[in-house]
């Protein structure tokens, strides 16, 4: 039988069950989990008019995965888009329909707040999520560049 997924916003009492998840997050990403980190990410998505929002993965009473969005301003067109930052599910929960359910809340959310587009992106490498992805959108044109700032 496959579990019920409920999605919902994270809480305040969702703490240590999100960050428990963001450690595992990070430490896929190759990035050293941080206390700093883990409060300023918490912070924005507690904040009210933070910049941040989260959804959470519930399966029973264990949170089992998140997707962290925001919206952003587009230039070009006058116009809001939402931007899926970062959607995680344990791997003990996975192929279960929780990221699936998470990136449909996600476009409930987006259409209500009349966004025109939601955007993503992954690594290259990571398979399991291109084909959640490739599903549900089409890879852009466009090529993402980064330039590392010291300090």
């Amino acid at each position: 039988m496959t579990p019920m997924i409920d999605i919902r916003s994270a809480a305040k009492a969702d703490r240590d069950a999100w960050s428990g998840l963001f450690r595992d997050y990070m430490a896929f990403y190759g990035c050293e989990p941080s206390d700093a980190v883990l409060e300023t990410t918490w912070s924005w998505i507690m904040e009210p008019k933070g910049p941040m929002e989260c959804l959470l993965a519930v399966n029973g009473n264990q949170v089992v995965g998140f997707a962290q969005y925001r919206a952003v301003p587009e230039t070009l067109t006058g116009a809001w888009f939402g931007q899926l930052d970062d959607l995680f599910v344990a791997p003990q929960a996975r192929r279960v329909g929780a990221a699936q359910a998470l990136m449909e809340r996600l476009e409930d959310i987006a259409r209500m707040r009349r966004w025109f587009k939601l955007t993503w992106i992954t690594a290259d490498d990571n398979a399991t999520a291109r084909r959640l992805y490739d599903q549900i959108g089409k890879a852009s044109n466009w090529v993402v560049y980064e330039q590392m700032l010291e300090g």
